[in-house]
């Protein structure tokens, strides 16, 4: 069985406030002849196909075309399963009639997939947690864990009349603990794969996350994966890697699009993976095109700027422009650079005389937790507590759950 995995297509993400739809089109009609040309059998997707719970219309029209374009009538099975940007229920609600082209979506860790067939293969067993599906002969068992909020992991794990002390545990003991319930599934004449959408420690972000952490609670070690798995599709980090502590069979696909300024020296890729029952997996990376590449100029002067601004003027990028300087820019000369180029998404000055211009950081580009440990700091003269911020944090974020947003 031939898979492929990929995730955080993040459809509908702006830049700065400038689409990105165009970029993430000539991907998905790229995408697919990757998995034309490939061969491939099972496309996973490991959650955050959109950026936000509630889409713009061109976003979701192209998801719907990829999958009826992945499908071939029912050839191939993809399956879904939602990220932290995603609303589960908006995600699956397609799920019934997604059926016949082979598609299958899973919103929540207690999601169950409806067994029966799909397009020309068939779902032979399911429950909460994990699907068993049949490919030309060939069946694997897949564990599916889409992006588990504290209060959706207590549901699948706990009860109303657990002890509490269950509940205290880290939430990365947590995960194996559901893992190791949901492995019990696997069986020696099957293909064995497990889906998430979940952060781990030691993997290495872009920038352009949203984070799920939780002041470091939301980590989850390497170790907590099903060592069980021939190979684990994991979502949420944007860059290509592979998770440490794994043997190296657990892995990130990353975005497929450059999202932020950090990502800009960043390779796109997404992964082959060759699988049978009992052996090793053979695994293939596919380096991705970049439409439209982020760059970042620094020019010396604000000459050199519109100079740098006319000998690009027909390129295809993204910029961000910072110029050394010692006065301010007049608006004639931001007009004329930004008439030269018209995607220039900041110019920011330099200015010698200014210390705290030249260690500038666009706010944009700071988590909440890095902002509120600065203003404690500058408000109290003194570091935040360790324990003072995982609170603050964590009551965001049952906020967050009980508002149906995360």
């Amino acid at each position: 069985m031939r898979i492929l995995h990929t995730g955080d297509w993040h459809l509908g993400k702006n830049l700065e406030g400038q689409s990105r739809m165009d970029e993430q089109e000539a991907f998905l009609n790229d995408f697919i002849d990757i998995v034309e040309e490939n061969n491939i059998d099972l496309v996973i997707i490991a959650g955050d196909v959109y950026d936000s719970s509630n889409p713009p219309a061109r976003a979701e029209k192209m998801f719907y075309d990829t999958l009826k374009k992945l499908s071939k009538n029912g050839e191939r099975l993809t399956l879904v399963i939602a990220g932290n940007h995603d609303n589960p229920e908006r995600l699956v609600a397609a799920g019934p009639l997604a059926m016949e082209h082979g598609i299958i979506m899973v919103g929540t860790p207690k999601t169950v997939v409806q067994p029966g067939q799909y397009g020309k293969h068939r779902v032979v067993n399911s429950g909460e947690g994990f699907v068993e599906i049949e490919i030309n002969g060939e069946k694997s068992v897949i564990l599916t864990v889409p992006y588990p909020s504290e209060k959706r992991l207590n549901e699948v794990l706990y009860g109303e009349m657990d002890d509490d002390d269950e509940r205290l545990k880290s939430y990365g003991e947590r995960i194996k603990q559901l893992f190791d319930s949901l492995k019990v599934n696997y069986r020696k004449d099957t293909i064995n794969i497990a889906v998430s959408h979940i952060y781990t420690m030691g993997s290495e972000e872009s920038g352009s996350e949203r984070a799920i952490q939780l002041g470091g609670s939301y980590i989850v070690d390497g170790y907590c994966l099903p060592k069980e798995a021939q190979y684990v599709a994991l979502g949420h980090v944007h860059k290509p890697q592979v998770v440490p502590g794994t043997n190296k069979k657990a892995r990130y696909s990353g975005s497929p699009i450059q999202y932020n300024k950090k990502e800009r020296n960043t390779i796109k890729k997404c992964f082959i993976v060759d699988l049978s029952a009992g052996k090793e997996a053979i695994i293939n990376e596919v380096e991705l095109k970049i439409y439209k590449p982020i760059e970042l100029w620094a020019c010396n002067s604000i000459d050199e700027a519109i100079e740098k601004c006319e000998e690009n003027k027909e390129r295809e990028c993204w910029v961000y422009l910072e110029i050394k300087t010692d006065r301010y820019i007049r608006e004639d000369e931001i007009k004329r650079m930004k008439d030269l180029k018209k995607d220039i998404l900041e110019i920011l000055p330099k200015l010698n005389s200014d210390v705290e211009e030249e260690s500038a950081i666009s706010i944009q580009e700071k988590s909440f937790e890095e902002i509120f440990r600065e203003f404690y700091k500058k408000e109290r003269e003194v570091e935040a507590d360790n324990e003072v911020v995982d609170l603050l944090l964590r009551l965001l974020n049952e906020e967050g759950d009980d508002s149906e947003t995360n």
